[in-house]
């Protein structure tokens, strides 16, 4: 069996709304584009045909992904998440001991991830090094740019 997808309630009904919107409307759409092009005649040196053909694959390649995935997600309860140690969707107050600044992280599954508001995944380099340690904890965390030194200063749900 496939490992486990962990995410929240939210992050779950956010796949299933994506499925639900590509089954119902983009692929009808697609296919009534494939058609619109296949009346059009001569299919060998049809572009509008190829391209609408090409957007069905991925279409279909992306439902597919989404069926797979919402097979293995398994809801996860924040809240009856212990704060003792940095878990999935836990708010880690870290210090920056080199340039000596607090930055805010919130660990999540790859799927919820969203780098642009410091959610990160917990299997990047950050995220998989902040798992399951504690409050006092000092890091050396090995990064594209370079080792951060971090140091968890708290861990909370709020």
């Amino acid at each position: 069996m496939s490992e486990p997808i962990y995410m929240s309630k939210e992050g779950r009904l956010k796949l299933e709304a994506e499925l639900k919107r590509l089954k119902f409307e983009e692929r009808p759409r697609i296919v009534a584009e494939i058609k619109r092009a296949r009346e059009m005649g001569d299919l060998s040196e049809n572009a509008e045909y190829h391209a609408a053909k090409e957007a069905q694959v991925h279409l279909e390649r992306r439902i597919a992904e989404l069926h797979e995935k919402l097979t293995r997600v398994r809801a996860v309860d924040a809240d009856q998440i212990r704060t003792d140690k940095a878990y999935l969707f836990a708010k880690v107050l870290v210090k920056d001991l080199k340039r000596q600044e607090e930055i805010i992280y919130t660990l999540a599954p790859p799927e919820e991830a969203d780098v642009d508001n410091d959610i990160i995944s917990v299997k990047s380099p950050i995220g998989a090094a902040l798992l399951g340690k504690s409050v006092g904890d000092v890091l050396e965390i090995k990064v594209p740019a370079g080792i951060l030194q971090y140091e968890i200063l708290k861990i909370s749900r709020d």
